[in-house]
């Protein structure tokens, strides 16, 4: 009961990455930007580093809207990014803004020498020391955030599946593409404060992955990754408790041995069928889906 107690608040966090992230996963895998968060992560820990050689408190509020200016500024050169020919991936840009950010925290941190142990926190996480006020204040934000993709939601799937359809129909892509990075940071920005960036990479990516080796449609995605995303979480932590590892990368791991079970149970099963590995009646699912969700 006392371990119970002690995870609760952990297992409550878990619960609300896996909401935000599985659902942000499917945009960020359908866009092809699988980087995208440690791209913006990185740009977060540059201005939470210019934050302390200022002499702002790292902890306070002023850090924290400074670091998410960074992170919105990122959030607008991806969403300009997008070249129009398309002979340019946006992934590059991605990478690029990564290296510059690693590269100008570096110069940053020999300016800051002894005031940067909190910035391993960021990057490593160490959730077990969540506070339930903490927990209230993530959930009341990403449920914002939730409910800003929800309203818009047919307009965001669009986006990110069929960018010329969207042109066409005459959305502003660019407009919405900032909307989505500019909320995306924000959820990043939050989350790697209290998980680090690997755990918040694994919650992004791997249960979309996951979900993508048995389905296509984007409801039956999301209740696999959120599903995997709550029993991977209290496995992870329920083994970093009992083995005295750590947290995060113990449920790194923990994401990445249930994900080759996953492809494992995918070969045995689904490709004995033939074809794509896919049940046939969901062959094509993924594009009926996707015009129901644009249908009135």
């Amino acid at each position: 009961m006392d371990i119970f107690m002690f995870l609760l608040a952990p297992l409550a966090a878990s619960l609300i990455l896996t909401g935000i992230h599985a659902y942000l996963g499917v945009h960020v895998v359908e866009r092809g930007v699988i980087f995208v968060d440690l791209a913006l992560a990185q740009i977060a820990a540059l201005g939470a580093i210019i934050a302390l050689i200022i002499g702002l408190d790292p902890h306070g509020a002023a850090a924290y809207w400074i670091s998410l200016g960074f992170t919105f500024f990122g959030a607008f050169i991806f969403s300009v990014a997008r070249s129009k020919r398309g002979h340019i991936p946006q992934e590059a840009f991605i990478g690029i803004a990564y290296a510059v950010a690693s590269a100008a925290a570096i110069l940053a941190m020999s300016k800051a020498t002894g005031e940067t142990e909190h910035l391993k926190d960021m990057l490593v996480g160490n959730i077990l020391a969540v506070s339930w006020a903490e927990v209230a204040k993530t959930a009341a934000l990403y449920g914002v955030i939730g409910l800003f993709h929800y309203i818009y939601r047919k307009r965001f799937l669009l986006i990110s599946m069929d960018p010329k359809r969207a042109a066409a129909e005459g959305i502003s892509v660019r407009l919405w593409d900032f909307l989505f990075y500019a909320s995306f940071g924000l959820v990043v920005t939050s989350s790697v404060a209290i998980a680090g960036v690997l755990l918040v990479f694994c919650y992004l990516i791997v249960p979309s992955v996951g979900a993508m080796l048995f389905v296509d449609r984007i409801g039956p995605r999301l209740a696999i990754g959120w599903t995997m995303g709550t029993l991977v979480s209290a496995l992870g932590v329920f083994v970093s408790v009992k083995m005295d590892t750590p947290t995060g990368a113990t449920i790194v791991c923990t994401f990445g041995a249930v994900l080759v079970a996953m492809y494992l149970v995918h070969l045995v099963v689904f490709h004995r069928r033939g074809g794509d590995g896919k049940l046939p009646e969901l062959q094509g699912a993924g594009d009926r889906a996707f015009e129901a969700e644009q249908r009135p």
